[in-house]
């Protein structure tokens, strides 16, 4: 996805692949456990996924499933440490969807 600021996206019209783009995002994004993940994660710098079913009140599986959607979405940054994936929130893409929503 281009970055768009707030001006362009109030005075040009929105590419259908940039559309596409910000869909998929913001769906990804569209859902009280993914938006509670990622505030966990942001105010954390980082988290272990073996943190989250406590967490949010779901279990390993579905905590997994949300988080792949967010890594896919380009929101979340995942490393492996051992038996763990530890995530991180991507700075740069979160602003990008950040200036374009405004």
């Amino acid at each position: 996805m281009r970055t768009l600021d707030c001006d362009q996206l109030l005075s040009s019209t929105l590419s259908d692949a940039d559309a596409s783009e910000l869909a998929r995002v913001l769906k990804a994004l569209a859902d009280p456990v993914r938006l509670k993940l990622v505030n966990v994660i942001a105010t954390s710098g980082e988290a272990c996924a073996c943190d989250f079913p406590a967490l949010v009140g779901k279990t390993q599986a579905t905590v997994s499933h949300h988080l792949k959607q967010l890594v896919q979405a380009g929101i979340l940054e995942r490393e492996q440490r051992g038996k763990w994936a530890w995530f991180r929130v991507n700075a740069d893409h979160l602003a990008e969807i950040c200036a374009v929503i405004c």
